[in-house]
């Protein structure tokens, strides 16, 4: 059997049966040097290199971030999107998700999004007379929102493979984002007008500034890193680096709602998060050289020219392929197990790689809330304590809208290439 194919297997199957992910990847790529008569120490060298990348540098302090964030900042940004869409019907589905697109644009991870937005949100829906499966549906759809928008950890890991800019694929993913956040509040604006959900008496200007004058530290967190990384002021590393200072200060010494003592458990958080990453993204080295040198993304670019030489007609089959792979299999994990196979499609069919990033990150960030992995969606059906089957069915129209923005950024090159070929201009 083909070496590669043979890393892919066990992935798998080691996934499925409960070993982590980072685990499941080092014994497949040790069974497949050892098939393919490789040298062992390839394993070592190729996991130091993988891991010897400064844009890397960027997920721990943005996991940081999130974390510090999560425990503090989170509340000032659903009370300013209250403050404004509060008043119309089905507002808390809206403060939801423009919350999880303002919380997204520090953490840049979806289950922080789930955890720090939907924790607070759920049971506030559910308070208000929101059902149930709704209320766990538009949180669960929401978190996607976290490493869509930019900053994304998806985006950083797929920066070190391919080499292209973080700063680059960050601009490149505002747009969809943007899109996406946009078309689930059209549909929850539909919603909470057909079932007439209840909304909050309109606030006065007063209200709103006082709101406003309260949040604003917390405001400025988003603006700062975005605004730093799309301004040239700072590095995507140098920004998550200015997040984790800002979030200290502004949650310990002006809000004053994180305690001293919760910052152990921060710290151990990120830290473990961050391991986890790193040593995948390590060992997808090891693991990329298995599967190079084994001629396995030549034979898939045969399979696909067999089937089609059409353009438009790859990129749908890679949709489907990702979405299928997204219900299996954690974002980053695919990112650095198919990243390496799909170089040579790329080159053939004159895909950009730049826009190519977006397109594969976005159809993964959909995986987390489709099962049977389904991360976010696992995690909001908890909070929400409703059937699971009944979230999926309430969530499959905002679930079918993000797969018609995805079919958008797919076909229409420019959404991801406009702003980082503006902004270097």
């Amino acid at each position: 059997m083909n070496p590669g194919v043979v890393v892919i297997l066990l992935l798998l199957v080691l996934a499925f049966m409960g070993i982590p992910i980072y685990i499941a990847l080092g014994i497949g790529t040790l069974v497949a040097l050892n098939m393919a008569d490789l040298p062992m120490l390839i394993l070592p060298q190729k996991l130091f290199a993988g891991m010897n990348s400064s844009s890397l540098l960027a997920i721990p302090f943005f996991i940081l971030a999130g974390n510090l964030m999560s425990r503090s900042i989170t509340s000032k940004l659903i009370d300013v999107a209250n403050a404004f869409i509060g008043w119309i019907k089905g507002s808390l589905a809206l403060v939801t998700i423009v919350a999880s697109g303002l919380f997204g644009a520090i953490s840049g991870s979806g289950v922080a999004t789930a955890s720090a937005i939907g924790g607070i949100t759920i049971p506030a829906m559910k308070k208000e007379g929101y059902p149930a499966p709704f209320a766990t549906a538009v949180s669960s759809i929401s978190s996607i929102l976290g490493p869509i928008i930019p900053p994304s950890v998806t985006l950083i890991v797929y920066a070190s493979i391919t080499n292209i800019s973080v700063s680059k694929l960050f601009i490149g993913s505002l747009l969809p984002g943007l899109l996406l956040i946009g078309a689930l509040m059209v549909y929850a604006l539909y919603y909470g007008k057909k079932h007439d959900l209840p909304a909050h008496e309109k606030e006065s200007p007063r209200v709103i500034f006082h709101t406003l004058k309260e949040s604003i530290w917390a405001l400025l967190m988003p603006v700062i890193i975005l605004g730093g990384i799309f301004g040239g002021i700072f590095t995507p590393t140098e920004a998550a680096a200015v997040a984790v200072v800002y979030a200290l200060i502004i949650s310990l010494f002006v809000y004053k709602d994180i305690k001293w003592s919760e910052l152990p458990g921060a710290f151990v958080d990120a830290s473990v998060a961050t391991a986890t990453i790193m040593v995948m993204v390590g060992l997808s080295k090891a693991s990329s050289y298995v599967v190079v040198t084994s001629g396995l993304p030549q034979l898939l670019l045969n399979a696909f020219t067999s089937i089609t030489d059409n353009k438009y007609v790859i990129l749908l089959l890679l949709n489907l392929l990702f979405l299928i792979i997204g219900m299996l299999m954690e974002a980053n994990a695919a990112i650095i197990m198919m990243t390496p196979i799909l170089t040579p499609l790329l080159t053939a069919f004159n895909i950009n790689p730049l826009a190519f990033g977006i397109i594969m990150s976005f159809n993964l960030c959909i995986g987390l809330v489709t099962p049977p992995v389904g991360l976010c969606l696992l995690l909001c059906n908890q909070i929400g304590e409703t059937s699971l089957a009944k979230s999926l069915k309430a969530m499959m129209p905002m679930l079918l809208l993000a797969i018609a923005v995805l079919l958008m950024v797919t076909y229409i090159e420019p959404l991801t290439t406009f702003l980082p070929t503006l902004l270097k201009s």
